[in-house]
C-alpha cells in the first residue's frame, strides 16, 4: 500500500501477571509511526507481543485491517509466524553464524509474498547496508547491528512493522546515525509502525500519533504534538516537560557556521545543521518548554537568534510549583513555555496578549 493507505489495528485484549495485569480495549488507525508511550513497566513490550503473537493466554481479541488474528471467544489463534508483522527488538537478534548478506538473505527466502514486494537492493540501498554486506555480525557497531535488523525484518515481508526499544542499547551518537533510517521506513516502503520508547525526543522526532500506556492502561491517544506538549494529557500522570512540535521548511545551509537556516510559517530561525535535508524539505525540530523565554517587547542587542512573534492563548499554573505552563500561538502552532509564576504576574502576561518567544539555537532538538 502506498503511504497514507489506511490500516487500522483493533486491540481487547486482558492478561495477568504476578503484580501486573494489561487491559486494552483500543482501536488505532495506523499510518507513519505510532509511537506507543510511557514510563518503563507500563506494558509496552507486552502489548506489542501481544499484538506479534508471542502471548497465546489473553482474554479477548485482536484484528489488524479485516483480519481476526487472535480471539478467545471463538478459540482463534494466528500464530506470530503466521501474523505478517515485523519485529525489530531492543537487541539485533542476528544470525552469529551469517554475515550481514546471510542474515538478509535468510529473511527473503522466508518471507511471504505480497502484491508489493520489497526488494533485496532497495533495502540495502535504504539502509547503507552495501558496505556490510560481507561482514561478519560481531564485529559491527550497534547502529549497525540494527540498520541490519531492520534490514533483515523488512526483507520478510510485514504488513506491519514493531519496534520494541530499538535504540535504548546504544549511545548518544549511536542513536543519531540510526534515527534517519527509521523516520524514512514508512514513507520508503508504505509500511506502518508502532515505535515503543519512554524518551520523549525519540517520540518527538518519530512518532505522527501517540498512545500513552501507564500500568496496563491506555491514558490517552492523539497526534505527537497534542500528547506531546500535554495538551491531551488529562487523564495521565506521565512526568515529563512539555515539548512543542515545529514543523519547518529548510531555506539554505550556512555551511561555514554549521548552521541551516529554516522558516516556520513565514518566520525565519537558524539551527543546528540539518544533515541530509534539501532545500525545500520539510523536517520536524523540538524544542522543550523550559528553553523557551517570553518578553512583552521585541528585543534588541541579544544573543538568541531566534526570536517568533505569537499571541498568548493561556496559561496553566503546574500543582505545588513555582511554574506554570504558557501556551503562545506561534502562526498556529501552541508553543509552550515554563515560566515562574512571579515572572507571568510582573511582566503582566495574560491570554490575548502579543509576545515575542526567544529560543536559544542550542535548544532545537533536532538528534538525540
Amino acid at each position: 500500500m502506498s503511504e497514507g493507505s489506511p490500516y487500522s489495528l483493533s486491540i481487547s485484549a486482558k492478561v495477568n501477571y504476578p503484580g501486573f495485569s494489561l487491559d486494552i480495549d483500543q482501536s488505532i488507525e495506523l499510518g507513519g509511526v505510532t509511537g506507543l508511550f510511557g514510563p518503563s513497566g507500563g506494558g509496552k513490550s507486552t502489548l506489542l507481543r501481544i499484538i506479534a503473537g508471542f502471548e497465546r493466554n489473553v482474554t479477548g481479541a485482536v484484528g489488524f485491517s479485516g483480519s481476526t488474528w487472535q480471539d478467545s471467544a471463538t478459540n482463534t489463534f494466528v500464530p506470530a509466524h503466521r501474523r505478517p508483522v515485523g519485529f525489530v527488538f531492543q537487541d539485533s537478534r542476528l544470525f552469529p553464524h551469517l554475515n550481514v548478506a546471510g542474515n538478509l538473505r535468510y529473511a527473503r527466502e522466508r518471507g511471504v509474498s505480497s502484491g508489493q514486494e520489497i526488494g533485496f537492493a532497495e533495502v540495502v540501498a535504504s539502509l547503507d547496508l552495501e558496505p556490510l554486506l560481507e561482514k561478519e555480525v560481531n564485529v559491527l557497531s550497534g547502529g549497525e547491528r540494527q540498520r541490519v535488523a531492520i534490514g533483515r525484518t523488512l526483507l520478510a515481508q510485514p504488513e506491519l512493522l514493531l519496534l520494541d526499544e530499538p535504540l535504548a542499547a546504544l549511545d548518544v551518537g549511536r542513536k543519531s546515525e540510526i534515527l534517519p533510517y527509521i523516520e524514512a521506513l514508512p514513507k520508503r516502503f508504505g509500511i506502518p509502525a508502532i515505535f515503543v520508547s519512554h524518551a520523549v525526543n525519540e517520540m518527538a522526532r518519530l512518532a505522527d500519533n501517540v498512545v500513552v500506556l501507564e500500568a496496563g492502561r491506555v491514558t490517552a491517544t492523539g497526534s505527537a504534538s497534542g500528547i506531546l506538549s500535554r495538551e491531551e494529557l488529562q487523564l495521565s500522570s506521565l512526568p515529563f516537560e512539555a515539548v512543542t512540535i515545529l514543523e519547518v521548511r529548510v531555506k539554505e545551509h550556512l555551511a561555514d557556521l554549521r548552521l541551516t537556516r529554516v522558516e516556520h510559517r513565514g518566520q525565519n530561525m537558524t539551527v543546528p545543521s540539518i544533515e541530509g535535508a534539501q532545500g525545500g524539505d520539510t523536517v520536524r525540530l523540538s524544542v522543550r518548554s523550559g528553553d523557551v523565554v517570553l518578553a512583552t517587547h521585541e528585543p534588541q542587542g541579544i544573543s538568541v537568534r531566534n526570536v517568533l512573534r505569537g499571541t498568548l492563548l493561556d496559561i496553566l499554573p503546574l500543582t505545588d510549583s513555582a511554574f506554570a505552563t504558557v501556551s503562545v500561538d506561534v502562526d498556529g502552532t501552541h508553543l509552550k513555555a515554563q515560566l515562574t509564576r512571579h515572572a507571568i504576574a510582573e511582566l503582566g502576561l495574560e491570554p490575548g496578549a502579543q509576545v515575542f518567544a526567544l529560543i536559544k539555537t542550542a535548544s532545537f532538538d533536532r538528534s538525540v
